[in-house]
């Protein structure tokens, strides 16, 4: 492994824990400030404040079924991972890598929640459409995907993830 692999790796990783603990920090305000409380309107009729406790994953699928959602989640992280090591250097993958940092930290965040609390605590509740309600770490892994789903679609080539017999870009 080269020394550039290690220094992005390592910013990867770095990142992808300060991205989740801003997010464990937005929760510990929901528990705080919103537990037992009313909603609190932030544009009314458009987006409120809102402390859920939700059990199972997104759109509350896979009730209760936790530590098959954790284990689904650091499979995850763990492959987010592999595939960015596995990624070239060059500059134009940058962006990719960044997603992918930032997915891995979604994924991380809720699974923190699902391993300290049993639930994940969401809070963001959009008014103007049924919605379910989410937290920062849902925003990272709804963007991180359509970011990602957008580089594969307009800006990479097939021939940017061919990989050759020894496992390198």
């Amino acid at each position: 492994m080269n020394i550039k692999k290690i220094k992005s790796m390592l910013i990867a990783v770095v990142t992808m824990c300060l991205l989740a603990a801003a997010d464990q920090f937005t929760k510990y305000l929901a528990v705080k400030n919103l537990q037992h409380k009313m909603s609190v309107k932030l544009i009314p009729g458009f987006l409120s404040l809102t402390y859920v406790e939700n059990p199972g994953s997104a759109w509350g699928m896979m009730q209760n079924m936790q530590w098959l959602v954790i284990i689904i989640s650091f499979v995850l992280v763990i492959g987010v991972f592999i595939y960015y090591y596995r990624l070239s250097d060059e500059k134009k993958f940058i962006p990719l890598k960044i997603a992918l940092t930032v997915l891995a930290a979604g994924a991380l965040g809720n699974a923190i929640d699902r391993i300290t609390k049993g639930i994940v605590v969401d809070f963001f509740e959009f008014k103007f459409i049924n919605f379910p309600v989410f937290n920062v770490a849902d925003i990272y892994v709804v963007l991180s995907v359509i970011i990602i789903f957008i580089l594969i679609l307009f800006v990479y080539k097939e021939e940017d993830f061919a990989i050759n017999r020894k496992g390198e870009v």
